[in-house]
């Protein structure tokens, strides 16, 4: 009989490719994980592992299993989960996933809220990339994640909750700082300053300016802080999401423009397992964050015809 014991050392063995870190992983002995894995391939009567000196590659099976293990052992965790949240909504471990472009700027608003009204709640954080954040939900690493929306994966159910615009950074002595608005054709993407890639910021931005005539600039940061800067001097402009800008723009030689419309932007939403049975707790969270940071994520009429600087 195939354990769940069996199937987190094979996907240990997937992602990390060598019997000894992935034993470290799991906390075990590197013979005991690969008596394991000879165990599950006797089960199934098939190799799913092929041994070479000094590394580990899966066959096309042993692909496979990994990731219907994966599959199950996300079941085993929501079934686990069903079990120990009966108690009431947001109690407990949540495992929250965050992409990068949004945690300084919302994190350190919502989390001392959470603690307050949901005090039994206990949140660990992971802050990486889309893709990864969405690899580790789909295998049951998170609960929950926070990213823009829309996400393409068929299994995971979403929430939006609110639209973050974006703003055009630049120089404080750009003859464009005058302007009360701005569109993507004011925009030359030779100056144009990005994330690195892998960024969903990063398409969007090249999303809103794909009309522009050259591709923009070949640097990569990775983090708004860098971009930022880099704005600040001179080096070029850059988008910059509206929850970002009381953060990142403490700077008088940074100076930022409201687009006219329709204006870019991207929804902020959570997204979990469609076979999670915590959806109550992802809807409560969903209403404390917009509850939370209110008029903040609304109010985006206070800067759209005025213009805003560092400091303003």
């Amino acid at each position: 009989m195939i354990t769940l014991k069996q199937l987190r050392y094979l996907t240990a063995l997937a992602e990390h490719r060598h019997f000894g870190n992935a034993a470290r992983a799991c906390s075990v002995t590197q013979p005991a994980l690969s008596m394991q894995i000879r165990e599950l391939e006797k089960t199934l009567g098939v190799d799913l592992v092929e041994r070479r000196p000094g590394d580990v590659v899966l066959t096309e099976i042993g692909e496979e299993v990994a990731r219907r293990g994966e599959r199950v052992m996300a079941s085993a965790r929501d079934l686990v989960d069903f079990a120990r949240h009966e108690r009431g909504v947001l109690t407990g471990r949540l495992m929250l996933g965050v992409i990068p472009t949004i945690a300084p700027y919302i994190l350190p608003k919502i989390l001392p809220a959470l603690q307050r009204r949901y005090p039994e709640l206990r949140v660990e954080l992971r802050e990486t990339q889309t893709r990864v954040l969405l690899e580790e939900l789909t295998r049951g690493s998170l609960d929950v994640v926070m990213l823009a929306l829309p996400v393409s994966e068929v299994e995971i159910e979403t929430l939006p909750l609110f639209q973050d615009p974006f703003l055009l950074a630049l120089p404080s002595n750009d003859p464009r700082s005058g302007v009360n608005e701005v569109s993507a054709r004011d925009i030359e993407s030779d100056r144009l300053i990005l994330l690195e890639e892998g960024h969903c910021l990063r398409d969007q931005a090249l999303a809103y300016c794909a009309d522009a005539r050259r591709d923009p600039m070949g640097l990569g940061a990775t983090s708004l802080a860098t971009v930022m800067q880099m704005v600040a001097n001179g080096y070029g402009v850059t988008l910059l999401p509206k929850i970002a800008a009381e953060v990142e723009v403490r700077d008088a030689r940074v100076r930022l423009i409201p687009f006219s419309q329709p204006e870019p932007g991207r929804m902020i939403g959570l997204g979990w397992r469609t076979t999670s049975p915590r959806k109550a707790d992802f809807v409560a969270l969903g209403e404390l964050v917009t509850e939370t940071l209110g008029q903040e994520v609304c109010g985006t009429a206070t800067i759209a015809k005025t213009g805003m600087r560092a400091g303003t």
